[in-house]
């Protein structure tokens, strides 16, 4: 296992304590929270602009919305995301880029146009996806899909030990990524949330996370607005689960995951630097009550 350390992304480094939070600017039609709101370039750049503007230090594009819907063949997904990386480069040169893809031959096209990360949230469904990331030096997300095939749902899935699949799966990803070539420093793990699991093993895998924190892999975890937020709380609109998502939010922190996808930046920002500063990481804003 390795020893927790540094996170370097494109011209980022991260340490331990850091917490980081990853933007979601999607460019699809379909989208189970924002519908097609940043499919179009102008919409999409000022998403990216307002979550720079509120802290995000990593801009996550996706091009296929995760669950069933319309089929994106590979090029259209290329057409989605290669393109946009290339203006958000051009714009923001020290942002990390990251991509949201299973698919190495979209991987590779967006590594040409300066991505810094391949977020694959399918668990290596594509294992020439973790080759392109050797090849142009980027990062990569070794996620727990539960070997669900891409943009399918869990149906009666089991496990005999959720956190033991999660930590067997993404610790595999993460050493054939390192055997291939991506340096350690840029390789992250996700226990990735809903993602191959019922409410049941989502609930698990966030209780348990501070399993996968201790072997040594930054660990990223995407909760905003999921469906096991929705279940727990009985909310069946995304747009009711920004309270739920915060909760989960400030316990993963507190349990060590140092990366956030998310849809909303500054109230992620605001529960991630309150919890860092409950655990003594960050120094208040100012404190002037009862020195006075």
């Amino acid at each position: 296992m390795p020893t927790a350390g540094p996170l370097i992304l494109g011209r980022r480094r991260f340490e331990v304590d850091d917490r980081i939070i990853m933007a979601i600017v999607n460019r699809t039609t379909d989208s189970f929270f924002k519908g097609g709101s940043t499919f179009e370039d102008a919409d999409a750049m000022a998403a990216v602009v307002a979550a720079v503007e509120s802290g995000a230090q990593v801009i996550d594009i996706g091009g296929v919305k995760a669950g069933p819907g319309t089929e994106v063949d590979p090029q259209e997904e290329i057409s989605r995301t290669a393109s946009f990386v290339a203006q958000v480069r051009a714009r923001f040169p020290e942002i990390v880029i990251s991509v949201d893809t299973w698919r190495a031959e979209v991987g590779r096209a967006v590594c040409q146009e300066g991505a810094d990360l391949l977020n694959d949230a399918w668990g290596g469904v594509d294992p020439a996806l973790a080759e392109v990331a050797a090849e142009f030096g980027v990062g990569i997300v070794c996620t727990h899909a539960g070997g669900q095939q891409p943009r399918t749902r869990p149906h009666r899935v089991q496990y005999d030990d959720v956190m033991a699949s999660i930590l067997d799966s993404t610790c595999a990803l993460a050493e054939r990524a390192v055997s291939l070539g991506v340096a350690p420093e840029r390789v992250i793990i996700d226990p990735g949330h809903d993602f191959g699991k019922n409410t049941a093993h989502s609930l698990e895998a966030t209780r348990r996370l501070a399993s996968m924190v201790e072997t040594g892999w930054p660990v990223l975890v995407s909760l905003s607005r999921k469906d096991f937020v929705g279940e727990s709380l009985g909310l069946a609109d995304p747009h009711d689960r920004l309270v739920g998502t915060l909760a989960t939010t400030a316990i993963s922190s507190h349990l060590g995951a140092r990366m956030y996808r998310v849809h909303d930046v500054a109230p992620t920002l605001q529960t991630l630097e309150m919890e860092r500063t409950i655990a003594g990481v960050r120094r208040p804003t100012f404190a002037r009550r009862g020195l006075a």
